[in-house]
């Protein structure tokens, strides 16, 4: 497992073992791993192929994630994978389309290429906006209740990550999901300014969304980002979604046989996260 100590990670993790399955995760760093008792945790890095090699030995399937903004240094990982593995199920992005030129994809439909050459059997996880990125907001919503974002219309079908990682579980573990791709959204569309307001009913705090001017934001996320290609692409998007809303796809439930969770359900899970240090303190 590649992702092992992330947000879907670690969810997976706990299936894997609730399950028996027998789970080898890949960190950086071992001794922080913090994973339940019986999971092997190896040292391994996506951008040093070389020390995959050994963790690899004797895997059958591999939940492949992978944390960059740009494919470089991808082909000799998958290769490695390839090797040893006979199965992997890799966590993509909504946004990519077959039939589309692989570039017009950006980095995950350059992985999932990789991945379909490599002869091995694949399933892709092609999920939409992860919820967990909310809580870039937590900063704000802690310290002033106030959130500072462009496109406040912008309308999006967040997904839990529980939800990807029980659909990655039934991939890695069943048979039938081969040389598919599952289109992964949560069960609802809900405006940025909504997903503020849901915040703060959650945790018992009025809270407000302030449209940011793009310029404004776009200055701050390059800062942040680094790539003003990647930065103007992210908000172009956001203002497509402001008219034409985000998907939504039943195929959580279709794979899991429960419904996806909704993105209230998704804010109790993480309200600690957004409540100030005194309050979760006398909680």
């Amino acid at each position: 497992m590649t992702g092992a100590t992330g947000n879907i990670g670690r969810h997976l993790v706990s299936l894997l073992a609730e399950a028996g399955v027998a789970v080898r995760a890949l960190t950086r760093d071992p001794g922080r791993a913090g994973l339940p008792g019986g999971v092997e945790v190896v040292r391994g890095d996506l951008t040093e192929p070389e020390t995959l090699e050994a963790a690899l030995e004797g895997v059958d399937a591999v939940f492949l994630l992978w944390p960059f903004f740009s494919a470089a240094g991808a082909e000799p990982v998958v290769e490695a994978i390839a090797r040893h593995a006979h199965r992997v199920v890799y966590v993509s992005a909504f946004s990519v389309q077959d039939g589309r030129d692989t570039a017009q994809n950006g980095v995950w439909g350059e992985i999932e290429e990789l991945v379909r050459r490599s002869g091995v059997e694949w399933t892709f996880l092609r999920a939409g906006g992860f919820a967990t990125n909310t809580l870039g907001w937590a900063d704000d919503i802690r310290t002033g209740g106030v959130v500072r974002a462009p496109y406040a219309g912008a309308a999006r079908s967040l997904i839990h990550e529980a939800d990807i990682a029980a659909v990655a579980f039934r991939a890695l573990t069943e048979d039938g999901h081969s040389g598919r791709s599952h289109v992964l959204t949560g069960p609802e569309v809900i405006t940025q300014a909504d997903q503020v307001r849901i915040i703060g009913e959650v945790i018992g705090r009025p809270l407000r969304f302030e449209e940011q001017p793009r310029e404004e934001a776009r200055e701050q996320m390059i800062a942040s980002w680094g790539d003003p290609a990647v930065v103007d692409d992210a908000l172009d998007y956001w203002a497509g979604i402001v008219t034409e809303p985000e998907p939504v796809t039943t195929t959580v439930e279709e794979v899991t046989g429960r419904p996806a969770r909704t993105f209230r359900e998704w804010a109790h899970d993480h309200a600690v996260g957004f409540r100030p240090a005194r309050d979760v303190a006398d909680a």
